[in-house]
């Protein structure tokens, strides 16, 4: 999710509650009856409390799908651009729900520090946005 809150422009990230713990992109299990993006707008305002308008609908960023990718059991993860509206704020099984800066995202993902994959849709979404992967 890309979010300006006024002062800075940056990416969300949220801690999460439960295990595994640590930072990652909001997301969450697929509601059976919702598509996918309906699950991503739910999930979204659920762990953030932004509305979100996905860029590309048709095309999502990534779809992972290593049986490896969650240690709970084997999930596959489709990754939307969005953008965030509203007041950023932690809930349902988010501890917190914060802005990070191009260049927090790029140290994140240099030095592996988020949760199950979600550094590699990262890696992919900076260069997509044309953002370069070196510090």
């Amino acid at each position: 999710i890309e979010y300006g809150d006024g002062r800075r422009e940056g990416i969300v990230l949220v801690e999460r509650k439960n295990p595994p713990l640590g930072l990652a992109l909001p997301g969450g299990f697929a509601e059976y009856g919702l598509t996918l993006e309906e699950n991503a707008r739910k999930e979204a305002k659920e762990e953030t409390g932004l509305d979100i308008i996905i860029e590309d609908e048709e095309q999502p960023l990534c779809v992972h799908s290593d049986p490896a990718r969650d240690p709970r059991a084997h999930m596959m993860s489709v990754t939307y651009i969005a953008r965030g509206y509203g007041t950023l704020q932690g809930g349902d099984d988010a501890l917190a729900a914060r802005l990070y800066s191009i260049d927090e995202i790029k140290a994140l993902v240099r030095n592996n520090g988020l949760c199950f994959d979600h550094g590699r849709a990262l890696a992919k979404y900076l260069r997509h946005r044309g953002h370069t992967n070196g510090s």
